[in-house]
């Protein structure tokens, strides 16, 4: 599994130690420092059944000062996935990607069922 973390959230510190709880085999990246990919948010996004939107770390500071929560909704998928993609401060965190699903934020419950 890829476990895509920004290490000072703490948010991403609690799922890292649930996930090596679990005994959990898996890789880690750093969100600031190795971002997803444009192509990598397009197949995560199709794997999560997730809408877009919640890819968006809509408490983060760039968040706000681009004042996406307003532009969002006019911009195109493939526009919204591009500006996901220019910097990993966008994007929502953590991200677990195993082979047949992918987790957006951390919720005891859904990585249980996921890993189970």
């Amino acid at each position: 599994m890829l476990f895509i973390e920004y290490p000072k959230c703490s948010t991403c510190q609690k799922a890292k130690k649930w996930l090596e709880a679990q005994n959990a085999a898996f890789e880690s990246r750093h969100i600031k420092d190795n971002p997803p990919t444009r192509d990598e948010l397009k197949r995560w996004l199709e794997k999560s059944g997730l809408p877009l939107k919640r890819f968006f770390n809509t408490s983060g500071l760039l968040y706000k000062e681009l004042r996406l929560k307003d532009k969002l909704p006019t911009m195109s998928e493939e526009e919204q996935l591009t500006l996901l993609a220019s910097d990993g401060m966008l994007v929502k965190r953590p991200i677990l990607v195993g082979t047949d699903f992918v987790l957006v934020g951390f919720k005891e419950t859904e990585w249980s069922a996921a890993l189970r």
